[in-house]
């Protein structure tokens, strides 16, 4: 599951939970659905081969809003018994079916005739709305199982270890097409009603319940054959098939690339990717048939941004290894969810590079995924990457940046110290040891521990199952040919260094490069224990020694003045890589917010970046910046900042201009719209006027903006086919001043125009554009508090429009705000982020007290003529 919108929720007091008894479990379920369109309810028909391993009288199953008509046990070779009673335990989502006299050791069929509604949840078998090529208003009827919601559209044995085979059959109008995970073997019409059809199905191989999935509705696709005979077709709204051919490309290219790197081939005939108009995630891994969300999966050839291909072609990559990773072999319950998504979030970024190099796509995942989860676990309020869940409501609190981003960064840096020939012998054993079977996160471990020698297990038990991440502080000093590391690790925390006694310690693979060979690694250590000194030989005392290159290790650095002097003039000249550049202004950035040094030293280091020429680096120094302006916009010097921002960005500006230039690249297209954006935003008064210019001649037809400049300039929301414009557009429109327009911005957000899951970003927009935003998206989202938590319960869209509207302030008292009107309005999906938001709050204040006065008289100090 991709979740494009990461939230960080937790639950209060955790329910006692048991799981399902294994007396009775599932070896087949054969499954037909009627779904009705119109009426938006379905009939089930379940008919399911099962092993009674001990004799009782009740099967306990999982079930919920499903109304049982029927239910009977058919033992192998005697007569049906029919259940006496169906007893729903509706907060436990299970239902035990009584019969008169026990059932007796041995195979048997359980039959039960159900009906269900198709919600408009976007869980479990639900309804999904659009519009066909005419302007009709339709339904299509869709699922999403994971974690736990198969349960919603048949009674089922709905945990991950519980593996079947499943046969399904779809009875819908003849007009529409159905799909699900396996090929079609029959579609011919249903007797009793001439005007549908039963459509039936292959068997599936042996799986877990949250991956099957169906889908009925009105749909194009484009196909192709892969190298190795695996039959890959996109589906799209009708009339858009070739918005579906960019996905195809990279699916086709990534299937054998997986089969190559874990040596097993993809185990199905088929395998279909589809976009779905209401989708709560990014996409969704079901077996041989893929859901995304349209913006997800869909690429206008004329009208697409780059930064929208390279989404589609990550997570086209990270569904696909789940086809593996996930699919083939499963967690054996959902406390190792991390090791199935940070595996599929790390190797999406792999298989990308496959397909793309010029995408310098690692160069992105430090600045999208690794920084974003070190911001994140530096709170007191983070938790473990491994955390134990029992009751499966506390399954949605960590699809959240810790499972995904630093799953996927630890596994980065493990993959780093294993070295990959070993690390792909490991998944290899591990793979074929496991298929159509359940594993633990340890299972993994020891196969990649006996392909590489390493004590693997111990060294990532102290990433996986400890919150949290070290701070390495380095000394050095020459000693005649020999430079002298003093290195130490203490944990680090976004309010300063951790002091005390218990302090955890981590086994940290550190590496080590110097200026002769930045790109180079010169040694490699495991620290293990508090502090340690390392020898680097032959080094003369005017070269430099940079730790952590490549940005692999999951850990923040903090060097002596004199270290950081030296590396100052690599980022000038760009003899640091373009990662060790990032990582440096990053850790910098970091340590200023913790208090440990001036933020004036980082407001330095930034000005020595005016010559970078890579995107990346820009992007995550736009980032910072733009932190520090929202700071700032607390106070009465705002413009000075959003100066400081025109200055620094002003160069690279009028180099990269508005046109492109031949021979351009990936990367130069997604720089120019970052910095056009930026420096609009900061109120470039040149850029202003071309974009208003620009805007004019798109919208009176003289010149059509290119899709890369489309977020600096913004656009219109009513007359954009593409979903992925439209969000474009929701996500600018919150950058206007006027306050009445502002709330205009916002009641459209929950108008009918937008769709639910984008909601979230349109207020997000307004809170990230202004000081006076923020206040209104707070309001607003207090206001309709309501009908926002009715709209996204349970789910994580709702921490995530949490965060987005009160991240921001930077007042001791807001952040009393937020926690009490929490306190009344209780929102338990999103517990921890409530506490990380406030938290955040609180360090901005503190950052704000500490530093404010010292960045005013440095800006000012900036500015005045020398004397």
């Amino acid at each position: 599951l991709l979740t494009q919108l990461l939230g960080d929720d937790t639950m209060p007091e955790r329910r006692p939970f048991v799981r399902l008894p294994t007396d009775v479990y599932p070896v087949n379920y054969g499954l037909s659905l009627k779904p009705d369109l119109i009426d938006f309810t379905f009939e089930g028909k379940l008919e399911a081969i099962v092993e009674v391993t001990l004799a009782t009288n009740q099967i306990v199953m999982n079930c919920a809003d499903i109304d049982i008509i029927t239910a009977s046990f058919v033992p192998e070779g005697a007569e049906e018994i029919n259940a006496t009673g169906f007893n729903y335990q509706n907060e436990d989502e299970k239902v035990t079916l009584s019969f008169p006299s026990a059932l007796q050791k041995g195979s048997g069929t359980l039959k039960i005739d159900f009906v269900g509604e198709l919600n408009d949840k976007m869980k479990g078998f639900y309804r999904s709305k659009y519009a066909n090529p005419s302007g009709e208003i339709r339904y299509a009827a869709v699922t999403q199982f994971e974690a736990t919601d198969a349960r919603r559209a048949f009674p089922c044995w709905d945990e991950p270890a519980i593996k079947a085979t499943f046969d399904i059959s779809l009875i819908v109008p003849k007009d529409r097409v159905a799909l699900s995970n396996m090929n079609v073997l029959d579609r011919k019409p249903y007797p009793e009603d001439d005007s549908l059809v039963e459509v039936k199905f292959a068997t599936t191989p042996i799986m877990s319940t949250y991956l099957v999935a169906f889908v009925i509705g009105e749909y194009d696709f484009v196909e192709a054959q892969s190298s190795d005979g695996v039959t890959v077709r996109v589906y799209t709204p009708t009339g858009k098939a070739e918005q579906g051919k960019f996905a195809l490309e990279v699916a086709v290219k990534t299937l054998p690339f997986y089969k190559d790197y874990f040596s097993v081939p993809y185990p199905l005939p088929k395998i279909d990717l589809i976009a779905i108009a209401d989708f709560a995630a990014g996409a969704m891994e079901n077996w041989g048939l893929v859901t995304y969300r349209e913006t997800a999966l869909l690429i206008d050839p004329r009208n697409s941004c780059s930064s929208s291909r390279q989404w589609v072609a990550l997570v086209v990559g990270h569904e696909l290894a789940h086809q593996w990773f996930g699919n083939l072999v499963t967690m054996e319950w959902w406390t190792h969810l991390w090791l199935n998504e940070g595996f599929a979030s790390w190797i999406e970024y792999l298989c990308v590079d496959h397909c793309f190099p010029e995408y310098d796509i690692w160069t992105q995942f430090v600045s999208a995924d690794y920084t974003r989860a070190l911001d994140l676990d530096a709170l007191d309020n983070s938790h473990p990457i491994e955390v134990n869940v029992g009751h499966p409501s506390e399954v949605d609190e960590i699809f959240d940046a810790i499972s995904y981003s630093k799953g996927a960064s630890v596994i980065r840096m493990l993959h780093n110290y294993i070295g990959d020939e070993d690390f792909r012998k490991g998944m290899h054993s591990y793979l074929l040891k496991f298929q159509h079977k359940n594993a633990a996160t340890e299972d993994l471990w020891d196969c990649l521990e006996q392909a590489s020698g390493k004590p693997i297990a111990q060294v990532m038990s102290s990433w996986t199952k400890q919150m949290g991440f070290p701070i390495i502080v380095v000394n050095q000093e020459q000693q005649g040919d020999d430079r002298i590391l003093k290195i130490s690790q203490k944990k680090f925390c976004a309010s300063g260094p951790h002091e005390g006694e218990d302090c955890p310690n981590w086994m940290v693979p550190v590496s080590i490069c110097t200026s002769e060979d930045p790109g180079c690694t010169k040694l490699k250590v495991l620290l293990d224990s508090p502090e340690t000194t390392i020898t680097i030989n032959n080094v003369s005392p005017d070269q430099w020694v940079k730790i952590n290159p490549g940005t692999v290790g999951f850990y923040r650095i903090q060097y002596s003045s004199a270290m950081l002097e030296s590396l100052l003039p690599g980022v000038r000249d760009l003899t640091l890589l373009p990662v060790d550049r990032l990582g440096l202004q990053n850790d910098l950035f970091s340590l200023a917010r913790a208090g440990m040094i001036s933020t004036v030293e980082v407001l330095k280091l930034m000005e020595a970046f005016v010559n970078e020429p890579n995107y990346t680096v820009w992007s995550d120094l736009s980032c910072n910046l733009g932190v520090l302006s929202s700071l700032l916009s607390h106070t009465d010097y705002h413009e000075e900042i959003q100066e400081f921002i025109r200055d620094l960005f002003t160069p690279i500006g009028l180099k990269l201009g508005w046109e492109c230039k031949q021979g351009e690249g990936h990367l130069d297209a997604l720089l120019r719209g970052l910095v056009l954006g930026k420096l609009g935003k900061a109120g470039h008064k040149p850029t202003l006027e071309e974009a208003r210019r620009r805007f004019k001649d798109h919208v009176e037809g003289k010149q059509i903006l290119s899709a890369d400049l489309r977020s600096p300039v913004s656009s219109l929301h009513k007359q954009a086919d593409m979903q992925e414009e439209k969000n474009r557009i929701e996500r600018v429109l919150g950058a206007i001043s006027a306050p009445d327009l502002i709330q205009k911005v916002l009641t459209f957000a929950l108008s009918e125009e937008v769709r639910p899951q984008d909601t979230v970003s349109v207020i997000g927009g307004v809170a990230g554009s202004s000081k006076h935003g923020r206040k209104a998206a707070w309001k607003f989202v207090k206001d309709n508090w309501e009908e926002l938590h009715n709209r996204y319960q349970g789910g994580f869209l709702i921490s995530r429009l949490i965060k987005l509207s009160v991240d921001g302030f930077a007042i001791d008292k807001m952040a009393a705000e937020v926690k009490s009107f929490f306190e009344s309005h209780h929102a338990p999906a999103a517990e921890r982020t409530v506490q990380q938001c406030c938290e955040n709050i609180l360090l901005n204040a503190a950052w704000l007290k500490r530093d404010a006065d010292d960045i005013h008289q440095y800006l000012l100090q900036r500015k005045a003529p020398p004397v």
